[in-house]
């Protein structure tokens, strides 16, 4: 059998174990409702998460309209606050 050692917080360990990142969920708020997500997700990634296209949503961040040019780039952080908006047709 062989043993693999796990170092967390993304540190690696003396035997040469296997590094990982494991970081603290966050806490964050999406249309009223309290969500945990993993530390250091984008925007984008939250509405993949959430199954939303992103062409069709407008995002609410923090009381701010949040440009879509910025979805990449924007980290959730502890006690965010959103608002998604999804785009409907019909007739």
């Amino acid at each position: 059998m062989r043993s693999v050692a796990v170092c967390f917080a993304g540190e690696a360990s003396r035997a040469g174990g296997v590094t990982t990142n494991v970081a603290e969920p966050v806490a964050v708020q999406v249309n009223g409702e309290k969500r945990e997500l993993a530390a250091g997700t984008t925007v984008r990634q939250l509405l993949d998460q959430l199954g939303l296209n992103p062409a069709r949503v407008a995002i609410e961040y923090n009381l701010q309209i949040l440009p879509k040019a910025k979805w990449e780039e924007t980290r959730v952080a502890a006690g965010d606050r959103f608002e998604i908006v999804q785009f409907v047709g019909g007739g």
